[in-house]
């Protein structure tokens, strides 16, 4: 028997308040195509996707306006069966804002998905659905093993790196501690990119960095982290890429590393690069994807001293 037992059970299932699929208004005239936001964390929850007395989370509401603006319905979720339904495929893209490995129900205790859901996404992808990967969508799914100590996410896994982490592009490794948020400097690596037209580089931006490894050679890079002048050991490295896109098979891939502060998720930087990366994805949009990720970051293998040990 499958878990739901037929399509209006599922629906009714998967509710804004609850599991959560829900399609903003669409506007007149606009593309009929629609994206799934899925938010399930089975790592640590952020704040702006957590969902307090059953309403949506900011992330939800935003990606859902974004789609009001910009021509796309927007679907929003924390349950992992639906990539086991024939809903997921009725979707022109997936929006990842998600934790820890995904097949188990860890810290939110939303429903997981299946490994043959795993599998369904990755395929979905490779076929032509787009993905949108913002902030922890790296820090998900990580190579195993992952131990407590995080000493593996130190080594560069190349080819053995998760299937999951390969379509979207790199895999986190920590972040900053104290401080934990800082002002950076963005490198702009392609102005032209949709949502960042007018843009001059750099761009000062205050954020939750993620220092990241395992970089597909094949990115284009959008934006690069100036490291000069950063505070903690994560970032005692040469700048990398901290938003770029990618091709997976015939599907298009967009990342961006922002994302953690709720007051970003009002920053107009932000919220057009991810419109443009949205609207890129579902191919309503056209950006020019030679890959520059030796030119924009050439020290981009660089893997970071690790924290010092707490005495």
């Amino acid at each position: 028997m499958s878990t739901f037992s037929n399509r209006r059970e599922f629906l009714r299932a998967a509710t804004l308040t609850g599991a959560g699929l829900a399609l903003s208004r669409r506007l007149p005239g606009a593309s009929n195509k629609s994206v799934l936001v899925f938010t399930k964390s089975s790592g640590f929850e952020h704040a702006v996707v957590k969902r307090v007395d059953g309403k949506p989370s900011l992330v939800d509401d935003t990606i859902t306006e974004l789609g009001n603006k910009n021509g796309f319905k927007a679907g929003v979720t924390k349950d992992g069966r639906i990539f086991d339904s024939k809903e997921f495929l009725s979707y022109a893209a997936v929006v990842f804002f998600t934790t820890g490995d995904l097949t188990t129900l860890g810290t939110d205790g939303k429903p997981p998905m299946s490994p043959k859901g795993k599998e369904a996404l990755l395929d979905a992808v490779r076929g032509g659905m787009g993905f949108v990967g913002v902030h922890a969508a790296t820090d998900t799914f990580h190579t195993l093993p992952d131990p407590e100590d995080r000493s593996n996410r130190y080594i560069a896994r190349g080819d053995r790196q998760d299937p999951y982490l390969r379509m979207l592009g790199a895999e986190f490794i920590t972040h900053g501690r104290e401080p934990r948020l800082q002002d950076a400097k963005l490198i702009v690596n392609d102005a032209k990119f949709p949502g960042l037209e007018g843009v001059t580089s750099p761009v000062s931006f205050n954020e939750e960095w993620y220092s990241m490894k395992d970089f597909m050679p094949d990115l284009h890079v959008i934006l690069t982290l100036d490291t000069q002048g950063m505070k903690g050991e994560c970032y005692q490295r040469a700048p990398y890429p901290v938003a770029w896109a990618r091709m997976h098979g015939k599907g298009r891939v967009f990342y961006t590393a922002m994302g953690d502060r709720p007051e970003n998720w009002k920053n107009e930087f932000l919220l057009n690069l991810l419109a443009g990366g949205i609207r890129w994805s579902i191919g309503e949009a056209s950006a020019q994807l030679d890959a520059n990720l030796k030119q924009a970051a050439p020290g981009y293998a660089e893997i970071p001293p690790k924290f010092p040990e707490k005495k």
